[in-house]
């Protein structure tokens, strides 16, 4: 099998990187107060609606090192249809996919839901942590970071 060698286009930790620091330091404060295995479930689906294989691959091995079974994993893509995630976790993942889908808006539904299974301050880092996986997944994406790459 023959693979394509996708060039990276920049290294914005290079480039940038006070900018970088800053969503590292926004990134360690998203976290704070979150299950781990709920984390990387939800910057794994942000990362798979942006496309960005960097983020999928780093979020995965994190996943795994979390604990995380690879059927999880592999259904992730298509967790409205697994039986696989409770209802936390699908209230989270409603929640990060209206949040990085944001010009469909985030519905009263999807955020009542995730209300209900997570205080108003585990409702806002998780919230921050969605908004700042997007911010990731920008900045890899639009940089071409490589997955497997420091």
């Amino acid at each position: 099998m023959t693979t394509v060698q996708i060039p990276q286009r920049m290294n914005f930790a290079t480039a940038a990187p006070k900018v970088f620091r800053a969503v590292l330091a926004l990134d360690a404060a998203a976290r704070q107060g979150l299950d781990p295995v709920l984390v990387e479930l939800v910057q794994i689906r942000v990362s798979q609606i942006n496309r960005c294989a960097y983020c999928i691959d780093y979020h995965v091995t994190d996943a795994r090192k979390a604990g995380e079974s690879e059927e999880r994993v592999h259904q992730l893509g298509a967790w409205e249809e697994s039986s696989l995630y409770t209802a936390q976790e699908r209230a989270a993942l409603a929640l990060a996919e209206a949040v990085t889908l944001l010009p469909q808006g985030v519905s009263d539904a999807v955020y009542d839901e995730a209300a209900q299974h997570f205080d108003e301050q585990q409702l806002a880092q998780l919230i921050a942590l969605v908004f700042t996986a997007n911010a990731w997944n920008r900045m890899n994406v639009t940089t071409r970071k490589t997955p497997g790459t420091a």
